[in-house]
């Protein structure tokens, strides 16, 4: 019945015309979205109008994509009666015969903002969002609060309660927990991803008033988990600096089958004043010059990594070296980010030469190909682990599960190299080869590829990483990008597979070849490099010859006569 009600409000404000903004009054339609401009050190009155009598409350939520407003009860804010953040709601219990309400909105920094808000309705079999809370400064708070850092986004919210009457008393809501009190009351929680690599107002708008209302997130948002009432009321995701997200929450009533939502929140996971790594200028110079390098190897390795064995092995040595210590120097000391990074690339250039030598000097090629397959293996459990299965509740809640899968996946590359160690080196070089090329182009265009490693990377350092959902949007340039490292990947295993099929499967080691050849020099004779001085006598010749005196030309045998 109610929905019905609600779909002809919705009609009415799309065929009555909204008014505008006139001076400092604002007039809300209920479910018609209005646009407002609020100046500073002004005062502007919102006005809801045309309720029916079947509503027994409504919600007011206005949304800005960075500048804080606050929306208050009376025209001088009072804490307890206002609400101030970026996405801010009021929820209003309706009086008996009551068909119109005002509200205020401010400015809370001082500075001009430009929002857009709605009044959404709700009749008395609707869960009330917010109506047992204890936690925030509102008596009934509908609002979603958001906190995030680079590695999590969290949102919490307060526990609802069950529908009432206008002019009634609300539930109580702790006195039991049975079938007729707020316990039944269920929790859904969605997520909804704006357009990548837009950071526009018009954007946020238009990803606000799509999930909005129940019918919206239900038809365009992602339903990641819900929660009983049993449960915290506190979900983690993880954060992805520069996407826009919005998170939205619909309280579900089982037994009278009926939805009412709180007002959404939405993060970009960065800060939009921050002039050294805020939205606009995401991604530091010196991560820009370290991927850019990374690519530009990885493009190598990609087609040339088997030809010359000795810089793929350089560049593999280096990667698992420079991963390693910068998340041991990260969980360990305190050191600006540039530094770490600086450090870990030096560590990673040490790591690489180790690695160059040790083939150099014993000649191992299952040592290297050891090294090789992890590093493979590594990005195959990350892909893996970034899917939908990574988000199931046993990989969530325990990290030993977690790892455990992540190393049995990790470990059997290097098994199956041991039989074909050609092969699997020039695999690893086409598919690690093509990433790190997919790296480079995330410091320049966002991609959401680039989290697979990413992630892994959080999970080491942060210790509370796996609660947090990993969901990541997948758009246009993901696809472009999932083309680019397939493509690239197949072309590099191809060409080398050809290129090397008459050749020997890897390249001797130049200090056994020294060896045999030195051997050899001493026992063949016939050799003329057998009767080469040794070098210190070969110098010591050469230093006399730059030393002495040269003769002059002519005749130095006497004449016969």
């Amino acid at each position: 019945m109610f929905r019905w009600l609600y779909w002809l409000l919705m009609l009415r404000s799309i065929l009555c015309e909204v008014q505008a903004q006139d001076e400092n009054r604002v007039v809300f339609l209920p479910g018609a979205f209005q646009n407002i401009s609020v100046t500073a050190n002004e005062t502007v009155q919102a006005v809801a109008t045309g309720i029916p009598t079947e509503v027994a409350f409504a919600t007011v939520q206005f949304h800005t994509q960075r500048h804080n407003v606050t929306l208050s009860y009376s025209t001088t804010p009072v804490f307890g009666l206002s609400s101030t953040a970026v996405d801010t709601g009021i929820l209003l219990p309706l009086l008996p015969g009551q068909t119109s309400f005002t509200l205020f909105l401010l400015s809370a920094d001082g500075s001009t903002v430009t929002g857009t808000g709605v009044t959404l309705p709700f009749s008395s079999t609707d869960p009330v969002p917010g109506g047992c809370n204890i936690e925030f400064n509102l008596n009934v708070d509908p609002n979603v609060y958001l906190r995030y850092n680079l590695f999590e986004t969290t949102i919490q919210f307060a526990p609802a309660n069950l529908g009432y009457e206008r002019g009634s008393t609300p539930p109580s809501c702790d006195t039991s927990t049975g079938t007729d009190t707020r316990w039944r009351l269920q929790y859904d929680v969605y997520q909804y991803f704006l357009p990548e690599n837009d950071l526009s107002e018009r954007s946020l708008f238009r990803g606000v008033q799509a999930v909005a209302d129940v019918e919206g997130m239900t038809e365009n948002a992602k339903l990641i988990r819900t929660l009983s009432s049993t449960e915290m009321s506190t979900v983690m995701f993880s954060s992805i600096p520069g996407q826009g997200v919005i998170y939205a929450v619909i309280v579900r009533d089982p037994v009278l089958d009926t939805l009412a939502s709180y007002v959404p929140v939405h993060t970009y996971g960065c800060s939009f004043t921050s002039k050294l790594d805020g939205c606009q200028t995401l991604g530091k110079i010196t991560t820009k010059v370290f991927f850019t390098i990374t690519g530009l190897a990885g493009l190598f390795i990609c087609f040339f990594g088997h030809r010359f064995f000795k810089c793929e092995l350089f560049c593999m040595g280096f990667s698992f070296s420079a991963f390693f210590f910068f998340v041991l120097i990260t969980r360990t000391t305190g050191l600006d980010y540039d530094i770490r990074l600086a450090v870990s690339a030096v560590i990673g250039v040490v790591g690489g030469v180790l690695l160059v030598m040790s083939w150099w000097r014993f000649g191992s090629i299952m040592a290297c190909v050891v090294v090789v397959g992890l590093m493979l293996g590594f990005l195959v459990a990350s892909t893996v682990l970034f899917t939908l299965l990574g988000d199931l509740d046993v990989f969530r809640r325990s990290n030993a599960v977690f790892w455990v899968t992540f190393c049995s996946i990790m470990i059997i590359f290097p098994i199956f190299f041991m039989r074909w160690p050609r092969e699997g080196n020039i695999t690893t070089c086409g598919v690690i080869g093509a990433y790190a090329v997919v790296l480079a182009m995330n410091t320049y265009i966002y991609t959401s590829l680039s989290y697979i490693t990413l992630n892994i990377l959080k999970r080491f350092l942060n210790n509370n990483f796996s609660a947090a959902f990993t969901d990541i949007p997948f758009q246009a340039i993901d696809y472009i990008m999932i083309t680019v490292w397939v493509v690239l990947g197949a072309a590099g295993v191809v060409l080398q597979l050809y290129r090397e099929r008459t050749r020997p499967f890897f390249p001797p080691s130049p200090y056994l070849m020294w060896l045999q050849e030195r051997e050899r020099r001493k026992t063949n004779v016939l050799d003329p490099s057998h009767h080469f001085p040794p070098l210190p006598n070969r110098l010591l010749a050469r230093a006399r010859q730059l030393t002495r005196r040269m003769e002059p030309a002519g005749e130095h045998t006497p004449l016969l006569l």
